[in-house]
């Protein structure tokens, strides 16, 4: 692609480069001018126009860009995608369904080492979207860009981008009381952990309250229904041996991990009870604010349970916003 100043004589079928105004009307950039367009120039008194001129081989930046993001999700109702049309170089990756972002970083980072004009932006991975997010754009930055780079663009491709679908479609929620707690506490526990299940397009098909005893604990843990298990204690879990684990002991579960290098949400547990994962939530989850439990819930939902070492990992990016109302906030 030729690029720059040329004299109207030579500038029909090129593209204007810079939007112009003409007798009260604005001709947009990306516009291919014609005979009438330069007509109109020349009664303004205007000699010459920027322009961008396709040389043979070149790929217009809508087509080039359809091709990419085709390339990148070749079967968007499988990656649980869709693709927006072509305009102006752009096409925008968005999600159908609830899921984390799954993408090949490697892949991306060569296709925007192929070449400065183009580019695809996107979240980061295992981002959790919801139908309609924007999880990813591409863009052709120059008006034209030569055949053999989309060609390997496209062989690049590799359908690097799709979705982590929701698995587990259900929850159940066990919530620990101490004596004379009010039930307004119980209550926000139940809807802010509904609306986090909601979000990711679960049920939270049962909600049981004991008193913060592990043996009660264990008993309503044992039978709770849901293909993933809740617990949210009253009292705060400050020990691998305190009453949220250890009823999950005693109710014939195992405990992977205690901890994590998440700040707002160091005190969460996670475990299973047969074949389905339990999680631990610390007290900071009764605030719809993100915190590491977000993290860790969400994967589990995707049926990506996180390892002891996946978690160990969240600590780089694990200093969230702090939640003001947190007793023990990080800077007193």
């Amino acid at each position: 692609m030729r690029f720059g100043p040329v004299p109207l004589d030579q500038a029909e079928g090129a593209i204007l480069a810079h939007s112009e105004t003409l007798d009260g009307r604005k001709l947009k950039k990306g516009r291919v001018l014609t005979a009438a367009d330069l007509a109109g120039f020349r009664a303004a008194g205007i000699a010459e126009l920027t322009v961008a001129r396709l040389d043979p081989g070149d790929v217009t930046e809508d087509a080039a860009a359809a091709r990419l993001a085709a390339a990148l999700v070749p079967d968007p109702e499988a990656a649980g995608l869709t693709l927006s049309p072509a305009f102006t170089g752009r096409v925008n990756v968005k999600a159908a369904r609830p899921g984390l972002v799954a993408l090949d970083r490697r892949v991306i980072e060569a296709l925007n080492l192929l070449d400065p004009g183009l580019t695809l932006a996107t979240l980061a991975p295992l981002t959790r979207v919801a139908p309609g997010s924007l999880v990813a754009t591409v863009k052709i930055i120059s008006y034209a860009i030569a055949e053999d780079i989309i060609s390997r663009a496209e062989q690049a491709a590799r359908a690097a981008l799709s979705l982590h679908p929701v698995t587990r479609r259900t929850a159940g929620l066990l919530l620990s009381e101490l004596p004379d707690q009010p039930e307004k506490i119980s209550a926000k526990a139940r809807r802010v952990t509904d609306q986090r299940l909601r979000a990711l397009g679960i049920e939270l098909v049962e909600t049981r309250s004991t008193p913060h005893e592990a043996g009660a604990m264990a008993e309503a843990l044992a039978s709770l229904c849901g293909e993933m298990l809740l617990i949210l204690t009253a009292s705060a879990t400050s020990d691998a041996q305190d009453t949220g684990p250890e009823a999950l002991i005693r109710a014939g579960g195992t405990l992977t991990r205690f901890g994590m290098p998440v700040d707002p949400g160091n005190l969460l547990f996670t475990g299973r009870l047969g074949t389905r994962p339990v999680i631990g939530l610390p007290g900071c989850a009764r605030s719809p604010a993100l915190n590491g439990a977000d993290w860790v819930l969400e994967r589990t939902a995707c049926g990506l349970d996180p390892t002891s070492e996946e978690i160990a990992a969240m600590g780089v990016g694990g200093l969230l916003k702090e939640i003001p109302q947190r007793p023990q906030p990080r800077d007193g």
